[in-house]
């Protein structure tokens, strides 16, 4: 099983990775066979790149050049498919200089974040094939998840299941999958080898999680979250049966609901910075608990040397925070800068002095103090080459909570689908691991101390907004389960509270279009898989 991490577009470089990966599982591993996720040639989801005309070249000369090292092992490898006019989503077998066979993907996902009918279209014949006197079936990511390609393969014979895939992560994503395959497995008869893509493209992070699974649904080998390699499994004859030989079983020890999120979290930062060329990432650091996470993050995904805290304080900025984001700083050991912003903001403020003449001091004042911010951490971007990330949570992002062109200025939000509850489990699991043994690496004030934003005296974050467990269980209904007004109101929340909320998160979808792109952690991120117009009639209601 190549478990990869492969880079949308980079078709010589993904090729060379295959070529390298197979040579290594055939003089090190002694395999017979090696599979790649789905789509390895280009990586997944190569989007609208799938329409360039230069594409069919681009993908016959990988294989050739595949063909063309000879390799004496069977490789499984992903690649689109131009075929009488259409694009097939397809993988094909390779041995030495021979194409064995090829597949078509049959099962094309057009939901969430996955929008495969745009570009390709359906296969409908089995794909069955002898490899070592084996008869081996072989599908690609969704085939699994729909009963008829399974029974196919069962139905020609097949006496192995290889399944190849790009399966983004979410929370609990593992569980769907095992499940899945036990299923699948039991009511084939057959073992089902699952190869899954690893890496972070985007907002997409793929979690490998790679597995084999016996005819009686158990799972037999795990590969590691997260973790790229190569991750062998051994087959045998048991009578007439092919199954996992129990001796080599290897079972990776799954995360719990914390480690998986902030491992993804880790793996999206890391390959988002690498793989576009940033030299490393700048982000302010406040002294509240989510600038506390962003970094922490950042210097697991990079390490301290790449990473620069800023603190800009203001006159509303308490000495409380200015020590805590210097206590953070120091246990991190990161760059540390305090820019103060009062001169900047005055500045601001004396030249629209006669444009607001006669006007109160409002909120227009407060994003004055965010945008200050904003543009400072985006000119040391320019100038030093390094990403912003914004720290703003699924649960103020929801509700606009945020400052366009002010807190939201920045290439990349690391909290983006993570709810502010989350974000205190998530600084509590990250406190409790080995290397915070001496110490915490998020300081324990900045997880007591009351949210705020600090724009205005005596601010915190309830002053506006329901309790944070009340607005998260509220935005999970809604945003994530698509209830109504009327449904959420009906299990026990206010009914003004529910009609607040899921007004505001109406009325700042032009903020979320303009917003960052963050790691989708959930089933509904604010991305690829939500889109709602920023123009809209919608009545609140059933």
């Amino acid at each position: 099983m190549a478990q990869l991490n492969l880079l949308v577009g980079d078709i010589q470089g993904n090729t060379g990775k295959l070529i390298a990966a197979a040579r290594r599982a055939r003089d090190e591993l002694a395999a017979d066979i090696i599979a790649f996720p789905e789509l390895s040639l280009t990586s997944y989801p190569p989007e609208d790149l799938l329409l360039r005309p230069s594409l069919k070249g681009r993908i016959e000369r990988a294989l050739q050049r595949i063909l063309d090292a000879d390799l004496d092992i069977h490789m499984i490898v992903g690649h689109p498919l131009h075929e009488g006019g259409r694009l097939y989503n397809a993988l094909s077998v390779l041995h030495g200089r021979d194409v064995l066979t090829t597949y078509r993907k049959q099962c094309l996902p057009n939901y969430r974040v996955f929008d495969e009918r745009r570009y390709f279209s359906s296969g409908s014949s089995p794909c069955v094939l002898a490899i070592k006197g084996v008869r081996v079936g072989l599908t690609i990511c969704e085939d699994m998840w729909e009963e008829g390609p399974t029974e196919q393969v069962a139905e020609a014979g097949a006496q192995l299941l290889i399944n190849i895939n790009a399966s983004p992560f979410h929370r609990d994503k593992l569980l769907e999958r095992q499940a899945l395959l036990a299923t699948r497995a039991r009511s084939a008869g057959l073992p089902i080898i699952y190869v899954n893509l690893v890496g972070g493209q985007d907002e997409l992070v793929f979690d490998g999680s790679s597995m084999a699974v016996s005819p009686h649904g158990v799972v037999q080998v795990l590969a590691p979250s997260f973790a790229e390699g190569l991750f062998p499994v051994h087959l045998q004859h048991t009578g007439a049966v092919l199954d996992i030989r129990q001796e080599t079983a290897a079972i990776a020890q799954p995360d719990c609901t914390e480690a998986s999120l902030y491992k993804a979290l880790v793996l999206g930062v890391r390959d988002y910075v690498s793989k576009n060329g940033f030299k490393g990432v700048v982000l302010g650091l406040s002294g509240g608990i989510d600038s506390a996470l962003t970094l922490t993050v950042a210097v697991d995904a990079l390490g301290r040397d790449m990473v620069l805290a800023v603190m800009m304080p203001f006159s509303y900025t308490s000495q409380l925070s200015l020590d805590l984001a210097r206590e953070q700083a120091a246990r991190l050991e990161v760059q540390y800068r305090v820019l103060p912003i009062v001169e900047s903001y005055n500045s601001f403020v004396d030249t629209l002095s006669t444009e607001f003449a006669g006007l109160p001091v409002e909120v227009t004042e407060q994003n004055i103090q965010a945008r200050c911010r904003g543009v400072l951490l985006m000119a040391i971007s320019n100038k030093k080459g390094l990403l912003v990330l914004t720290t703003g949570n699924k649960s103020e992002v929801a509700v606009g909570y945020c400052t366009l062109y002010g807190d939201m200025a920045g290439g990349f939000d690391v909290l983006k689908d993570v709810p502010k509850t989350m974000v205190y489990r998530l600084c509590d699991w990250r406190n409790s691991q080995p290397d915070a043994a001496d110490g915490p690496l998020i300081p324990l004030q900045v997880i007591e101390r009351a949210p705020s934003a600090e724009l205005a005296p005596g601010q915190v974050d309830q002053d506006n907004l329901p309790p944070y467990e009340e607005l998260d269980a509220i935005l999970e209904l809604y945003v994530e389960q698509d209830c109504s007004a009327a449904d959420i109101v009906a299990r026990g929340f206010p009914e003004a509270a529910v009609r607040r909320v899921l007004r505001l998160v109406d009325v700042n979808e032009y903020k979320r279009r303009q917003s960052a792109v963050g790691v989708r952690l959930t089933q509904r991120g604010f991305g690829r898989d939500r889109r709602y117009p920023i123009t809209s009639g919608w009545e609140l209601g059933d």
